[in-house]
């Protein structure tokens, strides 16, 4: 199964789980995030900003936040099918202010920017699909080594740490990759719900280039995503135990594909803020 198919996989898993519908999506990004994230306990100051990253195919438009005084530890953010919008800035942001500098990229930038959440329309997921095909194994890896590049040239960012990097939905991939591409700069790497992380008929499976890193693993899974591949667990599990790598991978209960954005029609805060919690204790880590 190609990239391409995993991004309408996940689309039509949106989709059918009642996270949104392509009439809703419109009216709910015009609106804003409907549902706040808890507060972080002594959340630090930050500063944020839109910028720009010139890659090899063009210029990424993205969203950086970080602590408002000193270096921080970089953290790259792969947003799922949806892309950059408003609940990924708010997720960002939280993690800044957790202690983190933090970039949120638009995946889907050769197509031009993330539109303003006023501007979605039905027809903006449909338009989504000949963007997905723009994107594969080759762009995955070029990608991440232009924003890690834009992350090690920011002033907040301390380079004597490793960066992390997290992907949702179908950036639990590009997460994988991104550690594949610059394995030396990368230590520790998180997926949630992600979808495609283990393709036994490729030789480029995401789970089997993140194998020949040194970073640290979170992959969080959601039930009914286990319940369609239950055996994609035991192969990651024995994959990373095989090259002796940590990692943490856990099927969380009662939740579906896509439950930890806050603009998800399946959003779990429990299982969301428990997914969190080991976000941070892996970064910590960094």
């Amino acid at each position: 199964m190609c990239d391409q198919e995993y991004f309408e996989q996940d689309r039509l898993e949106f989709e059918a789980r009642g996270l949104v519908t392509r009439m809703q999506f419109g009216v709910m990004l015009g609106a804003g995030v409907s549902m706040l994230l808890p507060a972080v306990a002594n959340a630090a100051p930050v500063t944020e900003s839109d910028v720009t990253i010139p890659t090899t195919d063009g210029v990424a438009d993205a969203y950086y936040v970080h602590p408002a005084k000193g270096k921080a530890p970089g953290v790259l953010i792969w947003p799922d099918i949806f892309g950059l919008r408003p609940a990924f800035r708010q997720m960002g942001k939280r993690l800044a202010e957790s202690g983190y500098a933090v970039l949120v990229v638009n995946p889907f930038y050769r197509g031009g920017k993330a539109p303003d959440p006023a501007a979605y329309t039905p027809k903006s997921i449909e338009q989504m699909r000949p963007l997905a095909s723009a994107l594969s194994e080759t762009t995955h890896m070029t990608d991440a080594k232009a924003f890690l590049a834009f992350l090690d040239k920011q002033a907040g960012v301390d380079k004597k740490r490793k960066i992390g990097t997290q992907g949702y939905c179908m950036g639990g991939p590009m997460a994988f990759r991104t550690a594949a591409a610059l394995p030396e700069r990368v230590g520790a790497v998180a997926s949630f719900h992600g979808g495609g992380l283990v393709r036994a008929d490729s030789p480029t499976s995401p789970h089997l280039q993140a194998a020949g890193t040194k970073a640290r693993f979170l992959v969080a899974i959601a039930a009914n995503d286990d319940a369609r591949a239950p055996g994609d667990k035991d192969v990651l599990k024995a994959k990373f135990a095989e090259a002796k790598l940590e990692a943490e991978i856990e099927v969380y209960a009662d939740s579906a594909h896509g439950w930890c954005p806050p603009d998800s029609r399946v959003y779990n805060e429990a299982n969301a803020e428990k997914a969190w919690s080991r976000l941070l204790a892996l970064y910590s880590k960094l």
